[in-house]
């Protein structure tokens, strides 16, 4: 990235990308792209049409810093400070989790359960960093009440800001808590939550870029990644209105668990449904 010849946008990406798969970074392309969609205020699609663009120096300059950065570990979307989410751009940074493509998932299954949007449903979303799921649905069906809770003071103001840079900060009702400590009995219609669920033996050897940079109270979930979960879903069935229902995000391999838990406790037609890579991602449940 050093090269003074290196003028043209396509030059500098082809060699960002060099630059990053040396250091074994996924994806490098993307993440330099990423850092050019930003850098030019661009649409990342649109880089295409751009190649031929000769940068300017300073452009040039803030490319190499960016590249750098993402080769020492650190994530793109926390160099650029922002990802996208169900079509929305979140700001992002290490107050909370950068949200994935398979929680946009959780949330699509959330709203196509037609029965819940009856009315105006009380839903909350437990664990909300970012806020992306609470915003998405805010968004997505305006007239339910919503409230974003998470124990991370800092996460909830991540949230609080993104709310407030799409438009729903008075849709949503944020707090610094747990389930109990912030909803009577007995009144929500829907609790959605994707809870950290990475067993702790499992997070130690999670790439670089996550457990060196994402907040480790988002990821790691306990000796089975399931101390939240379990949590929650006993705090849910005190909180949920009689047919309520509950929607998580799970791992991989918590299928069978989680939705043992879940009958266990109550839940009726428990359901464990898969990401677009066909994986168990999602469980929810109604409770009778």
């Amino acid at each position: 990235m050093a090269t003074t010849e290196i003028k043209t946008l396509g030059a500098v990406l082809e060699a960002g990308a060099g630059y990053l798969a040396a250091r074994n970074v996924e994806n490098p392309r993307v993440a330099c792209e990423l850092l050019a969609a930003r850098l030019l205020k661009s649409k990342r699609l649109e880089l295409t049409a751009r190649l031929e663009e000769p940068l300017t120096v300073s452009h040039l300059a803030a490319m190499r810093r960016g590249v750098k950065r993402v080769g020492t570990g650190e994530p793109v979307q926390y160099v650029v400070g922002e990802t996208d989410f169900m079509g929305h751009v979140l700001k992002v940074d290490r107050r909370a989790l950068i949200p994935r493509p398979e929680t946009e998932g959780l949330v699509d299954l959330v709203l196509g359960c037609a029965e819940l949007w009856t009315g105006r449903p009380a839903i909350v979303d437990v664990g909300t960093g970012s806020g992306c799921i609470a915003i998405a649905l805010a968004l997505a069906r305006p007239r339910a009440l919503y409230v974003a809770i998470d124990t991370s003071a800092d996460a909830v103001e991540l949230a609080r800001e993104n709310a407030s840079r799409l438009g729903v900060d008075d849709r949503i009702g944020f707090t610094c808590a747990e389930l109990p400590d912030c909803v009577e009995p007995e009144t929500i219609a829907a609790i959605v939550a994707n809870l950290p669920y990475v067993p702790t033996a499992e997070y130690e050897q999670l790439p670089v870029h996550i457990r060196d940079h994402e907040p480790r109270t988002a990821l790691d979930g306990g000796s089975v990644g399931m101390s939240a979960i379990e949590t929650v879903v006993f705090d849910a069935t005190m909180a949920l209105a009689p047919g309520g229902r509950i929607f998580l995000e799970i791992g991989e391999d918590q299928g069978d668990a989680v939705k043992t838990l879940l009958v266990g406790c109550g839940f009726l037609n428990v359901t464990v449904s898969r990401d677009l890579a066909g994986r168990d991602r999602y469980a929810s449940g109604s409770l009778s």
